[in-house]
């Protein structure tokens, strides 16, 4: 009975020994974890404080690079520009210091606990972040929309000569017929309608004035004509007419879509706003004159026929690319807008066809829109 006893013990002994031994382990291990992570930090935080330094330097140099440019064009005397030179190494020293000294105070912060904050704002400084940026300020890039880097976030240039448009324009759509008015048209003026998408930028040609402006860039154009009285197109061994359909037709539209690139000169004033550091012109709540022209290719041709056929049923036909149209498209544009909306009209000098007895070119009137 007393060895048995003596055995139950020694047992109970051992295992006690044991669990203290893997948990004074386990401590151990977590401690050497604990520190390897608050070390992983502080070196991170260390490196963030020379990004610092570096990405400081980057907006000094391109804030002295606009000032040199106004001391070029005597927009500012030598004094001016010596003094705003010196304000602006200033911030940025200022800067500096400000930035490393809250990233100091997050590694003291790391040092003095056991691990509350081993993690602490980690990707606040020590790594580049993914921003999205609607309007700026003195110290943001030019770009009023920006999604990137943080760190090309870039101050703004001192000059910017060009800005750019999505452009979208909606209105009437007819055709000018050799010989006929827009009275005597085939095509419902009601019906008929064209919409303009594509994107433009705008470039000042003056050095130190807005007043004479040029607008170019690229646009998807979708022209329809509604046809009246039953008639559709009819392809007559390449002679592209007008016939009656043989049934009562619902609709009968033709749709050419094409791929322009437009340029016009823009004309009209607009207000100088100089922010110090950077300068631009507005032309919001501004009048403006537009007058050029385009030129591109048909991407597409289709006329859409809608009708009741002999047995009863509802009928859709689409008949794509046999009607011989023009493969270059240009033309006449222009518009007068005040601020970012316009009354747009636009017109083709080619004919919608190549081969017509009698010719005929699309002609829009509608309303357009600059969204900067």
């Amino acid at each position: 009975m007393f060895n048995t006893t003596r055995m139950i013990m020694s047992l109970v002994l051992i295992l006690i020994l044991g669990m203290v031994g893997a948990q004074e382990t386990k401590k151990d291990s977590t401690i050497t974890t604990t520190e390897v992570a608050k070390q992983k930090q502080i070196d991170k935080l260390n490196q963030a404080k020379e990004q610092v330094r570096k990405e400081e330097k980057e907006f000094l140099k391109k804030e002295v690079e606009n000032i040199n440019l106004r001391l070029e064009r005597g927009e500012i005397s030598a004094e001016e520009a010596d003094r705003l030179k010196n304000e602006a190494a200033a911030k940025r020293a200022q800067n500096i210091e400000n930035r490393i000294a809250i990233i100091d105070n997050k590694i003291e912060l790391i040092r003095r606990n056991e691990g509350d904050y081993s993690e602490v704002d980690e990707d606040e400084d020590d790594e580049d972040r993914m921003i999205i940026r609607i309007g700026g300020d003195d110290e943001t890039s030019e770009s009023f929309v920006y999604f990137g880097s943080e760190k090309y976030d870039r101050p703004r240039k001192y000059d910017r000569r060009t800005r750019s448009d999505v452009v979208f324009a909606i209105g009437f759509n007819n055709a000018i017929i050799e010989g006929e008015s827009l009275d005597d048209s085939p095509y419902k003026i009601g019906g008929s309608g064209f919409v303009e998408l594509g994107y433009a930028w705008t470039t000042r040609l003056l050095n130190n004035s807005n007043a004479v402006r040029i607008k170019y860039g690229f646009s998807f154009q979708w022209n329809k004509l509604n046809i009246r009285d039953n008639q559709y197109f009819v392809n007559n061994d390449g002679e592209i007419e007008l016939e009656t359909f043989p049934l009562n037709l619902k609709k009968a539209k033709y749709r050419m879509t094409n791929l322009v690139f437009p340029l016009h000169f823009e004309f009209g004033p607009s207000r100088k706003i100089d922010r110090g550091s950077y300068t631009k012109y507005s032309t919001r709540k501004q009048l403006k004159i537009g007058v050029g022209g385009y030129g591109g290719f048909n991407l597409q041709t289709m006329q859409k026929l809608k009708y009741t056929n002999v047995s009863g049923n509802n009928t859709k036909d689409k008949i794509k690319g046999a009607y011989n149209p023009s493969d270059l498209i240009y033309g006449l544009s222009g518009y007068v807008a005040l601020g970012g909306v316009a009354v747009y009209c636009k017109y083709d000098l080619n004919p919608i066809f190549r081969n017509q007895s009698v010719e005929q070119r699309n002609i829009s009137l509608g309303i357009r829109f600059d969204m900067d």
